[in-house]
């Protein structure tokens, strides 16, 4: 999958993306990342790519012409079909649906705002989504261009060890992830679930999914609310609560 970053910072977006498990996609040829500086396109020397806003106000905007020019050069060395996403606290909220959705695209193009924001003309005319991570202000659309190259990349086959992996990660089936646990058994007095360590495999994966829809329920009934669940996971969840409003306060489940 290729990404086209627009961003007047490059190098930060190459040293975030350049370890780990994006590192080693990019490494591998999983994932390509092309950076394009809206100050190569400016209109004078010194690569002025901001100016005050109509209006009065705090602050810089954008302007048009640089980005617009950065924007389409990124959109013609792009793959057919790669749309322009603006990375912007008035986006669309950004979830696993719609990253899954655009991991099915061969690339992506991104867009970093800086500043007060990009003029407005070019946001209408020339980007097709924006997206938010969470509702709150960054300094630059490139910690969320991360964010969002991080989550796609962890969805392209071979990106990760194994590709259940990614299947199971929170999110991917509606639920949080379930609990999980590594050596030693017993970490300061705390001992790992007894199934897990039963080695049935069909009690495990009941646990989890028990877990996992109990854990969504605890923290996230929002998620809950627009799952269709299955008649054997209303057992689960339903076992669960039992169990959960049963248990003296602080208890750990075994």
């Amino acid at each position: 999958m290729q990404f086209h970053v627009i961003t007047l910072f490059p190098e930060a977006v190459r040293q975030m993306l350049g370890c780990g498990v994006t590192g080693r996609a990019l490494k591998a040829g999983l994932a390509s990342l092309r950076t394009w500086n809206p100050r190569d396109y400016a209109e004078d020397e010194r690569g002025t790519v901001d100016d005050r806003p109509f209006g009065g106000g705090p602050g810089m905007v954008m302007m048009a012409e640089p980005v617009s020019l950065a924007i389409q050069q990124a959109r013609t060395a792009s793959p057919q079909g790669s749309r322009v996403v603006y990375l912007s606290p008035q986006g669309r909220p950004l979830n696993q649906h719609r990253l899954v959705a655009a991991a099915r695209n061969d690339g992506l193009v991104l867009l970093c705002g800086r500043y007060e924001g990009i003029d407005e003309r070019v946001l209408a005319d020339q980007v097709d989504e924006e997206w938010s991570i969470g509702d709150y202000v960054l300094s630059g659309g490139e910690l969320a261009a991360a964010v969002v190259m991080d989550a796609l990349i962890r969805l392209l086959p071979g990106a990760l060890g194994k590709n259940e992996s990614a299947e199971q990660d929170s999110f991917m089936q509606g639920l949080l992830d379930c609990p999980h646990y590594t050596r030693p058994e017993r970490w300061r007095g705390q001992p790992v679930p007894q199934v897990l360590r039963s080695g049935d495999h069909g009690a495990i994966e009941n646990w989890r999914k028990r877990q996992a829809l109990g854990r969504t329920w605890r923290r996230r009934p929002d998620l809950l609310a627009r799952r269709q669940l299955s008649e054997d996971e209303q057992r689960l969840l339903q076992d669960y609560i039992d169990d959960y409003n049963s248990r003296p306060r602080g208890a750990d489940e075994e």
